[in-house]
């Protein structure tokens, strides 16, 4: 009743007016009324308190909980209470109703629903607002009292059971023909001790059994780190099947880097041009290769849940910037959807500088058969990607 006072002060006019006992025995039962609705109503909503709890990070298909309850402090009774809450679509199960309750002296009202992790994203959960008021509808006052809360939803990552032979896997530390360092957790067997050899290389069981000094000699191999480059940009993917081919890039991208760590215990690290919710504009993402499975979750597969696509970055001003911070015989994993002379161009400036290049083209569209015979000829493993299950078997 938002006329309540404008009808109150007529009411007092005509009372002044008319002067009749009845109208001022009205009028003073009216503004009693009103001022014991507003200071019962103001005191009951400074006694009220509003909780939400809920998991913050899930993956895509998890179904998160989320409970909040609204517990009254107060003494006095609260009459009514509608409380909503803003949940974005692609986390809806189903439609979140409004609520209407009432709370007595201290007591507590808890429910809860259930969100749907449908689609990875960065998501805004809330704000959560309450509107209470007296049985009259003289007083109604709106509380939001939780602000909105982030929810996260990884990407989907499929299970990679066969990931190449040891040839072609990108995933696998491959001898090099030259020295260019040694792996320590290879041995490879003994030599003499010369003169300069670091007392730490000593293998004190062999010298111990031959009766002269013996140091360990490991085996030569190229750098064990593997850099996920992800293409983001519209221009590099079929602009007919633009969402389906990122989402699914993502999870090319999300399934290596957990078979990397998980699986093989290597480093992995990630580059590429996209927009992030969490900065203004499209900027440039770089994480660096690390082998720990928190880096895998805070650094790779947090970056992946929240990045979009951007209008152009160039693929090749990636892969050529990052690449002078891997060291030498690394791994590059390009994940694009599409092939160009300009693509080809830096991949053959790649493999002169010593690194190791797979690329993952996800729904690609047709390329030359000259452009695929270049990339066969430098050596270049080609994966073809259309659907989730083709990774579940990728060889």
């Amino acid at each position: 009743m938002r006329n309540f006072a404008p009808f109150l002060l007529v009411v007092i006019g005509a009372a002044v007016l008319l002067r009749v006992d009845f109208f001022f025995t009205v009028v003073y039962f009216l503004v009693g009324i009103y001022i014991l609705v507003r200071v019962w109503t103001r005191r009951t909503a400074e006694r009220l308190r509003i909780r939400r709890e809920f998991v913050d990070r899930a993956f895509t298909g998890d179904q998160v909980e989320v409970r909040y309850s609204v517990r009254n402090l107060g003494w006095l009774p609260v009459p009514w209470l509608e409380v909503h809450e803003s949940v974005p679509l692609p986390l809806q199960s189903a439609p979140f109703g409004t609520y209407a309750v009432s709370l007595g002296p201290r007591e507590t009202w808890r429910a809860s629903y259930t969100l749907s992790c449908r689609r990875r994203g960065y998501y805004s959960l809330g704000p959560l607002s309450i509107t209470t008021g007296d049985l009259l509808g003289i007083e109604r006052r709106t509380l939001l009292r939780v602000s909105p809360e982030r929810m996260l939803v990884y990407p989907r990552i499929v299970s990679l059971h066969e990931l190449g032979i040891p040839a072609r896997s990108p995933l696998v530390v491959l001898p090099a023909r030259s020295p260019l360092f040694e792996d320590p957790s290879r041995l490879m067997g003994v030599r003499d001790y010369r003169r300069g050899d670091s007392p730490r290389r000593i293998h004190w069981r062999a010298t111990a059994r031959t009766g002269q000094l013996v140091v360990k000699q490991y085996q030569p191999a190229i750098a064990r780190e593997t850099l996920l480059c992800l293409d983001m940009s519209q221009t590099g993917y079929d602009p007919r099947r633009l969402y389906e081919a990122t989402e699914l890039a993502i999870t090319v991208a999300a399934s290596l880097a957990n078979h990397i760590v998980v699986r093989e215990g290597l480093p992995v690290g990630l580059a590429t041009e996209a927009l992030d919710p969490l900065h203004e504009g499209a900027r440039r993402i770089l994480v660096p290769p690390r082998s720990e499975r928190s880096h895998l979750m805070t650094g790779i597969l947090e970056t992946l849940a929240r990045v979009q696509v951007v209008d152009e970055a160039p693929l090749a001003e990636l892969l050529r910037a990052e690449s002078v911070r891997l060291s030498w015989g690394a791994t590059i994993v390009v994940i694009t959807g599409r092939e160009s002379e300009e693509l080809y161009d830096t991949l053959v400036f790649l493999r002169r500088g010593g690194f190791s290049i797979t690329v993952v083209l996800v729904h690609p569209q047709p390329a030359s058969i000259a452009l695929q015979g270049r990339l066969e000829s430098l050596g270049v493993a080609v994966h073809r990607v259309r659907t989730e299950r083709e990774l579940e078997t990728w060889t």
